[in-house]
């Protein structure tokens, strides 16, 4: 899954600023600092916006791009805030054979986002995963780690609405 760039404004505090300026202070002299740097960035964001990545590429006297080139290219990087509800589809084979790819459908329709994207509210992410390691469930979707097993289409709205 291609990952995007957040559209919502950064909102970033002094006091995550003081951690991200204590971060990079302490990785400055070590080689390959970036990924340290970014992975400790990212507990303190929850995420690593356009913002930040600059803020890091700048203190460690490195190009931006090879600061955004790391961060795409590890899944373990988001480039957007998730919500307070963390949707996520597994589009692993058992669960793509079973209809995941109508519930994707179902959940963009009625959330209004893409995979990788935040709703404007924070309210929800929408993440698609590879494989859950429920293959029995297919497909499955989660929500904050709740598991919902066999979905269907026809099921989300009413998944979605136990966290509203």
């Amino acid at each position: 899954m291609q990952k995007r760039i957040s559209n919502l404004p950064f909102q970033g505090t002094a006091g995550q600023r003081e951690k991200l300026d204590e971060i990079i202070e302490r990785h400055k002299q070590q080689k390959g600092a970036i990924l340290p740097v970014l992975q400790e960035a990212q507990e303190v964001y929850g995420y690593l916006p356009a913002e930040v990545q600059s803020i890091i590429a700048e203190g460690l006297g490195v190009p931006l791009e090879e600061v955004y080139g790391v961060s795409t290219f590890y899944s373990q990087f988001s480039l957007t805030p998730k919500g307070k509800y963390n949707v996520s589809i597994c589009l692993g084979t058992a669960c793509y054979v079973k209809g995941a790819a109508a519930v994707l459908d179902k959940l963009t329709s009625v959330l209004g986002i893409q995979p990788e994207e935040c709703t404007p509210d924070g309210k929800y992410s929408l993440t698609a995963c590879r494989c859950v390691g429920a293959c029995g469930l297919a497909p499955v979707m989660t929500v904050n780690g709740d598991v919902y097993g066999r979905m269907t289409p026809e099921e989300v709205e009413q998944v979605l609405a136990k966290y509203e």
